[in-house]
């Protein structure tokens, strides 16, 4: 039913709304070449450069959401996004004119409210995708309205009032997380026998992992028990020095220290434990490579969703959730130990991890877009 069609996709803000909606997108592209696909976002955000990349049309709307904190400088932005939302319907109805779409898709973020509300009025076939396990307000809003709602989380559904039944369809990962091999990966690193465990705390770092990390291995390195890559973000460029301080020696392949870890397929693959932020993106690759965990939700995030996104290891076994608040060097340093140290726990987390996988995620959400404009759909 994509044959000929014009699809629009609504997504922005940050990666984990755009690279799913990406990875979609260029499955109908190699499927259906002849289907037109518009990406609609903000000019102000990472959509802007990351959509036009991936070689897809872009149009932008002025929108941006509310601060929820009560402070002078919020108040004024929320004013702000209160004046946006008077212009910003003209704007989708001008963008919907101009390309008029068989379908609209959105992907989560304030970017999704005014597309797909405008289109669903229209009586255009309409379609969210909820990538966490706590709905953002915009998508729990949207459920009400559209035709379809897609999750990465089946826990999401229980959160949400749904025009009709959601469908689980997982997040879409690189493809690079399903086929990268673990004995390969662990030669190209150069490394040993020994266990190895990775950490990351995002592209900017995360202060309370990059301080839990350093003070972690401060205290179990003298052990030499185990191999470590971290990467500690664009603010923790103080974490070499503060290892050095601590007498301890970086030298890779042992230990690996860098900003960012560009090669994560590759590392990830490696690693029997990893350490992690909560964010959906990386919990589905964590699945889909069977990794044992250590979780570390942000509290910095909407409706606290990190946190229920771990839980969902959690409760299954998949991994260890520790919260920022309970975070310290010593804590850390103990799970680690514990977990490096019982390769029959590692088994079992990973096993866990393996059955929540979703490895056809872009297929399943393609799917839900093709019964969207099929006429028995609803």
């Amino acid at each position: 039913m994509l044959d000929g069609k014009k699809i629009l996709f609504a997504a922005g803000g940050t990666a984990g709304h755009i690279n799913p909606a990406l990875a979609v997108a260029g499955l109908i592209h190699r499927l259906h070449p002849e289907t037109q696909i518009l990406f609609v976002g903000t000019a102000d955000h990472m959509e802007a450069r990351l959509v036009p990349e991936a070689g897809f049309r872009f149009a932008s709307i002025d929108i941006s959401g509310f601060q929820r904190s009560l402070s002078l400088q919020n108040i004024k932005r929320n004013l702000g996004t209160l004046r946006r939302l008077l212009r910003v319907t003209g704007q989708v109805e001008r963008i919907l004119d101009a390309f008029q779409p068989d379908a609209a898709v959105g992907f989560g973020g304030y970017v999704s409210g005014p597309v797909l509300r405008t289109a669903a009025k229209r009586g255009i076939p309409t379609a969210i995708h909820e990538q966490n396990a706590f709905p953002g307000v915009t998508n729990k809003a949207l459920a009400k309205k559209v035709d379809a709602v897609m999750l990465t989380a089946e826990a999401a559904g229980d959160r949400m009032q749904c025009k009709y039944p959601p469908i689980h369809t997982g997040l879409p990962i690189r493809r690079e997380f399903l086929r990268t091999d673990r004995a390969q990966s662990r030669r190209e690193l150069g490394l040993d026998t020994r266990r190895m465990a990775l950490s990351a705390g995002g592209s900017l770092g995360a202060k309370a992992i990059n301080e839990s990390v350093t003070g972690m291995l401060s205290l179990l390195w003298k052990e030499h028990t185990f191999c470590f890559h971290h990467a500690y973000g664009q603010y923790g460029k103080w974490v070499p020095e503060r290892l050095r301080t601590a007498g301890i020696d970086i030298r890779p392949p042992e230990l690996t220290v860098r900003e960012y870890i560009d090669d994560m397929p590759r590392c990830m693959a490696a690693a029997d434990l990893v350490i992690a932020r909560a964010g959906a993106s990386t919990l589905s690759e964590l699945q889909a490579m069977g990794k044992p965990s250590i979780l570390i939700p942000s509290p910095n995030v909407a409706e606290n969703h990190q946190y229920h996104n771990a839980k969902v290891l959690a409760d299954r076994g998949a991994a260890v959730l520790l919260e920022e608040s309970e975070l310290t060097p010593q804590r850390l340093a103990e799970t680690v130990r514990a977990l490096l140290g019982d390769p029959v726990r590692l088994e079992d987390m990973s096993k866990a991890a393996k059955a929540l996988a979703v490895t056809d995620a872009a297929e399943r959400i393609y799917d839900g877009i093709d019964r969207l404009l099929s006429p028995s759909s609803p």
